[in-house]
């Protein structure tokens, strides 16, 4: 594979990461613990030591950025908890999603028992009807959604979007394995609908504005062009 680094100077760099890619391998990934992460990637590539700013699931594909020198990254971290920097993403979720929400929901944390507050702004950029039985619905139907994270919970989008009835396409977890076997079944596509697209900020060192965009995977590319929807950056 290649490594694909979408920005890079003194400071840090920001890569694209794939779908089924852990960023490190922590205590609660060790049954991927024979895998390469994404981290053993850029020391590999680069030949160097990065440092992971935020976090981005296993499953989802795209921007995340890292710092190249552990003093760096409490700065860059700042931009996070200050919501200085604009996070967004795409997904397909099943149904036909509002034209504009925000889901201001709790959410649980790493500890299972503490809900922190999570707000999320959904914008449906496309849909679909499918003339593709699942049950129980003789038809089936599927938007394209702009999510932009106003909090950083995890797995904050896909809680989010099952909330509002509009799981995301792929999901394991939280999704709908009747539309997921669908879509595997007719399009052959597995992975996680859920793509980290976009990040603007201001950098904390040099105090350039960077709005860095990170390309769609190829099973994205197969199903913009399936549903005749458009690449959002195009």
């Amino acid at each position: 594979m290649h490594l694909d680094i979408i920005f890079e100077d003194a400071y840090c760099l920001c890569v694209l990461k794939p779908n089924n890619m852990v960023v490190h391998h922590a205590h609660h990934s060790r049954s991927v613990a024979d895998e390469t992460s994404l981290l053993q990637w850029i020391q590999e590539v680069k030949g160097i030591k990065a440092y992971p700013i935020h976090r981005l699931d296993r499953k989802t594909s795209g921007l995340i950025l890292l710092a190249k020198e552990t003093q760096y990254v409490s700065k860059f971290q700042t931009l996070f908890t200050e919501n200085t920097i604009e996070k967004t993403y795409y997904g397909v979720v099943r149904g036909f999603s509002p034209e504009t929400k925000s889901i201001d929901s709790p959410v649980k944390g790493r500890d299972a028992n503490v809900h922190k507050e999570a707000l999320t702004h959904l914008k449906t950029l496309a849909q679909v009807v499918l003339d593709i039985p699942v049950k129980p619905y003789a038809s089936s139907r599927y938007s394209l959604v702009e999510l932009k994270p106003k909090s950083g919970r995890m797995h904050q989008l896909r809680v989010h979007t099952l909330k509002i009835s509009h799981p995301l396409i792929g999901d394991s977890k939280y999704g709908d394995k009747n539309h997921d076997l669908m879509f595997e079944e007719n399009f052959g596509w597995k992975n996680l609908f859920l793509h980290a697209g976009k990040l603007a900020f201001q950098h904390p060192f040099s105090d350039a504005h960077l709005v860095l965009e990170a390309k769609f995977p190829a099973d994205w590319i197969a199903l913009f062009q399936e549903f005749s929807w458009k690449n959002p950056f195009d």
